[in-house]
């Protein structure tokens, strides 16, 4: 079943197009990656997708109705940054708590709610530390967590992991996988990395200079790339990747 349904959506700014013209669609339950260099136009989309840009032309269809004009309250639409965006006065639970508490009457449901959403990202043990005390991995899982307690239909990724270590990418990938089968939520993800979206993804969309060059699963992709392109965006720099791992370490891949 159709998520979500972008229609011709182009958007330009001071006579310069920043998207021209895209439609694709997103299904229920499904990892999409919006991937591509900077540049791309994939974070205009993705603020359009949120609501706090409109397009120049075009629809967003959600569950079929119309939202394109929506405020970004009304979309059920739950968004994580690249910079966390804690509140630094309050705790980790109370980072949490201070979403559900909006939307919920219940106080005792909406602790135990946020209770439970932090132990399913593994911050259970860190319920009373401030975001100042935290590695950035342990600051996104708050910010996931506090997204997830909202219960959105969809939930939108600015490159979440591009401020992190490579070691907590790792962890916080299966930790990503885990939450998506447990939640079942659509989730968009947007990235300039081939490796995190190869990884991570049900289907990749390929974006350059504000177009959709290629969008299907990554073992199509990266076996039947569309064109010259996604051929070297895309397959020559994994295979390289695998290349300069194997010399490191004389391992066979």
């Amino acid at each position: 079943m159709i998520s979500l349904k972008v229609e011709n959506v182009s958007k330009v700014y001071n006579k310069k197009t920043v998207l021209n013209n895209i439609s694709f669609e997103v299904y229920d339950g499904e990892f999409l990656s919006i991937l591509g260099p900077s540049g791309c136009g994939k974070t205009t989309l993705l603020k359009i997708l949120i609501g706090i840009e409109n397009p120049t032309n075009g629809k967003i269809i959600k569950n079929d109705i119309d939202i394109t004009k929506f405020s970004p309250s009304k979309r059920n639409m739950g968004i994580v940054f690249q910079n966390y965006a804690l509140f630094p006065n309050m705790t980790v639970l109370n980072n949490v708590l201070y979403a559900l508490n909006l939307k919920l009457k219940n106080k005792q449901k909406a602790k135990e709610e946020s209770l439970r959403i932090l132990k399913m990202v593994n911050m259970e043990e860190h319920l009373n530390k401030y975001p100042s005390e935290l590695s950035g991995g342990q600051m996104q899982r708050v910010a996931i967590a506090r997204t997830l307690s909202l219960k959105p239909d969809i939930i939108l990724f600015d490159e979440p992991m591009s401020a992190l270590d490579a070691d907590n990418r790792l962890i916080l990938r299966k930790e990503l996988k885990n939450i998506q089968k447990e939640f079942n939520t659509t989730m968009i993800y947007i990235t300039h990395d081939q490796e995190e979206a190869f990884s991570l993804s049900d289907r990749v969309m390929v974006m350059k200079d504000g177009n959709i060059v290629q969008l299907d699963n990554p073992n199509t992709i990266f076996n039947h790339p569309k064109n010259d392109y996604v051929k070297e965006f895309i397959t020559k720099h994994l295979i390289e990747k695998v290349k300069s791992i194997e010399s490191c370490t004389g391992i066979d891949l």
